[in-house]
Order: C-alpha cells, then sequence, then structure tokens
C-alpha cells in the first residue's frame, strides 16, 4: 500500500534543505576575516570559498542532471543531502586551505543537482494551478538562509571558530536528510530524459543564449562587492565584527524583501521589470562607490543593494522557462539546470573580479566593477526586448516582454 503524503509537509521538508544549501553557500562571506587569519592568506585567495563553490554548481547542475535524471526523485534527494553533508564535514576539519575548497566543491555539486531536481518535486506535488507558488515555498528556504542561516554561521564562527559554522551547517543537513526521508513521496514521476543535445539545443537558441548571459553578469555584478562585504564594512566603513553580524541580518531581511517584490513585480512583464530592476542595481552601485568610505552612508547603500541584490532571481528564473517553453519545449529542465549554472557563473565572475580588484585597486573599487557587469547585462537585456518584438507581433501569447 502506498502511503500517502501530504503536498504541505514536503515543500517543508524542501525548503528546509533549501535553508541547509542556502546557508553554505554564502557562509564565507560572513567568515572571510577569520579564513584569512586561519590560514594566513590574502582577501582574494579567501574569495575562492565563493567562486570555487559557484564553479562547482556551474558545472554540477547540468552534468548532475545528466548523470541522475533517470534516478527515482526521493533516492536522488537522499543523494543529495548526503553528498552536501560529506562536503561542509569536509570543510569542517580542514587542515588547510586546499582541502576547505574540496569541500566547498563536494558540497557544490550537492547544491547544483537540489535546485534543479527541489523545483520539480515541488512543482509535482500540487495541483498544476499551484506550481509556481510551491516553488516559491521551496525557495523561501534560501531566502530565510539569507536572513538567519549566514548571519547565525558568523556568529558561531566569530564565537567558537569558523570550523563550528559548517559543523552547524552539517547538523542542519542532517535534519534536511531525516525530513526528506519521512516527507518526499517515493512515486514522484521521472522528468523527460536529461540529453547532451538538450544543451547544445538551448545554447544555440538565440534568445536563451542572451538569457542566460543576462543572469551571469547582472546577477553576478553584486558579488564583486558582496563577496567581500565583511572587510568592506569592517575595514572601510568601521564597523565592529559584532555589528557585521547585525548588519548581515538587516541584508538578509532587505534582501527578502527584494527577492518579494521582485517576484510580483516580474510575474506579468519580465523583461521589463528586469530592466527597471537591474537598473536600480546599477545607480545602487555607483552610489556605493562613492559612499563607500561613509560610516552610515555606505551602511544605507549597503542595505538598498540588498534590496536589489536577488530581487532579479523570480524574473530570471521565470523568463528561461517561458523562453525554453516557447523554444525548446522538451528541454525545459536542462534550460532550468543551465539558468542555475548561469547564477553561478556570475558569482564566480563576480567574486573573482573583487578579488583581483581588491588586491590590485583596493575595496572601494568593487562598486565600479560590479556596476560595468551589471550595465552589460542591461544591454543584453535591451537585445532580448527586440528579439521578443516579432513573436509578440505574431502571438500575443508567447513570452510576455
Amino acid at each position: 500500500m502506498t502511503k500517502q503524503f501530504n503536498p504541505s509537509w514536503t515543500l517543508l521538508a524542501l525548503a528546509i534543505s533549501a535553508f541547509a544549501i542556502g546557508s553554505t553557500e554564502f557562509i564565507s562571506v560572513g567568515l572571510m576575516p577569520l579564513l584569512v587569519s586561519s590560514f594566513h592568506i590574502n582577501l582574494a585567495q579567501a574569495g575562492l570559498t565563493v567562486s570555487i563553490y559557484a564553479i562547482g554548481i556551474m558545472i554540477g547542475a547540468p552534468v548532475m542532471t545528466l548523470l541522475t535524471g533517470r534516478l527515482n526523485r526521493h533516492r536522488l534527494m537522499m543523494l543529495i543531502m548526503v553528498l552536501f553533508i560529506i562536503g561542509n564535514l569536509l570543510a569542517a576539519s580542514a587542515p588547510t586551505f586546499g582541502v576547505l575548497l574540496a569541500g566547498r566543491v563536494v558540497a557544490a555539486l550537492a547544491h547544483g543537482i537540489f535546485m534543479t531536481v527541489a523545483s520539480v518535486i515541488a512543482a509535482d506535488v500540487v495541483a498544476p494551478a499551484k506550481r509556481a507558488s510551491a516553488i516559491a515555498i521551496m525557495f523561501t528556504g534560501l531566502t530565510v538562509a539569507t536572513v538567519t542561516g549566514v548571519p547565525l554561521g558568523t556568529m558561531i564562527g566569530q564565537l567558537g571558530g569558523w570550523r563550528w559554522s559548517f559543523i552547524f551547517i552539517s547538523v542542519i543537513g542532517v535534519i534536511s536528510l531525516l525530513a526528506d526521508y519521512w516527507l518526499i513521496p517515493r512515486n514522484l514521476p521521472l522528468p523527460s530524459k536529461a540529453t547532451v543535445r538538450g544543451i547544445i539545443r538551448v545554447l544555440t537558441n538565440p534568445q536563451l543564449l542572451f538569457a542566460l548571459l543576462v543572469t551571469a553578469l547582472g546577477y553576478g555584478g553584486t558579488f564583486v562587492v558582496y563577496t567581500y562585504l565583511s572587510p568592506l564594512l569592517e575595514q572601510q566603513m568601521h564597523w565592529s565584527a559584532s555589528a557585521v553580524v547585525l548588519i548581515l541580518v538587516v541584508y538578509g531581511l532587505m534582501v527578502a524583501l527584494g527577492n518579494t517584490l521582485g517576484g510580483r513585480w516580474a510575474n506579468a512583464r519580465p523583461l521589463i521589470a528586469l530592466f527597471k530592476m537591474f537598473s536600480g542595481l546599477l545607480i545602487t552601485l555607483l552610489i556605493l562607490s562613492v559612499t563607500g568610505y561613509s560610516h552610515w552612508l555606505g551602511l544605507l547603500t549597503v542595505l538598498l543593494m540588498g534590496i536589489f541584490a536577488f530581487m532579479n532571481v523570480p524574473g530570471l528564473q521565470l523568463y528561461i522557462v517561458q523562453l525554453a517553453e516557447q523554444n525548446t519545449p522538451h528541454d525545459i529542465t536542462m534550460a532550468s539546470a543551465l539558468n542555475i549554472s548561469a547564477f553561478n557563473v556570475g558569482i564566480a565572475l563576480g567574486s573573482g573580479i573583487g578579488g583581483q580588484v581588491t588586491t590590485n585597486l583596493g575595496l572601494g573599487w568593487t562598486p565600479i566593477f560590479g556596476a560595468i557587469m551589471v550595465a552589460v547585462s542591461l544591454v543584453l537585456l535591451l537585445g532580448l526586448i527586440w528579439l521578443a518584438r516579432p513573436a509578440k507581433s505574431t502571438d500575443r501569447h508567447c513570452v510576455q516582454n
């Protein structure tokens, strides 16, 4: 007899897992000064904990989607969370910085496939009319992680050492594993088989390729600054380490607000909404380049950046799915996976550029280079709006701009 599952409980399990995943992605942002001190490295090297993780997701999302496409969804979620726990325990026990990076890569492989699979599971366990809401509930775990998980992990690191931060995340991973085991159905349908040809079809479609580039550059622009936010607040704006923890909490609240507003605004006309969001982010980064040395004005600008930083995520994810439904209907799952890769191409590129900027020019220059990335994404968005016009004129039901 098949066990009956309550969709609400399944979504809760996915949200808990997303909380663990989201906490580990950005935990090293708050731990940056501690890692510099512990391993006797510079800020650019410490920034590799963010960029290497992003590269792991970038490669892991499509590759793991190809390798695990025919695995039972329940069993796959178990494997994902076990891999996640192993990666964080490896990071927690790392005797050298290289081993720490290896642990980050292992956890990142779990992250990449989780985001693809969890979205599909969330959609499968509810009625078709509630799919968007179900996916949004799953993503609340990531938002809550930004608000509470990262600052809490930072505080634990400051009190007991950075290793305890990764142990804390590993414990959350164990809780997630148990929740997924009991609350995710065992008989979920398998998606269409992901193929290498599907990757080629997505990447050779001009609109999809432009959209992926917008995701990488527009989303990634923030990370030129965000990756080095703790040292920026401490060294340049002269906030104490304890104050930085509280600032990260408030920053997370701004991110949550931005996510909520961005999701609502992007529902009807994603392209136009995204253009406005990225324009706001560009202006904020330019302002931060001026106020970055001010104690209070710098802080207010950082919080404003928090509102715009992840506001674009729902619209970018919605738009890529809409484009795939229209242009490559057999490759929607792969298009989604590649967009997750594109987010992390942006993180890796942004944090890498930020590392070079801090080393060669100083922290104060990071907002300028972030603004350049966002500006390029705005040019690409104009190209997408232009490409969408013929489709709109011939079919009113095509992707709205």
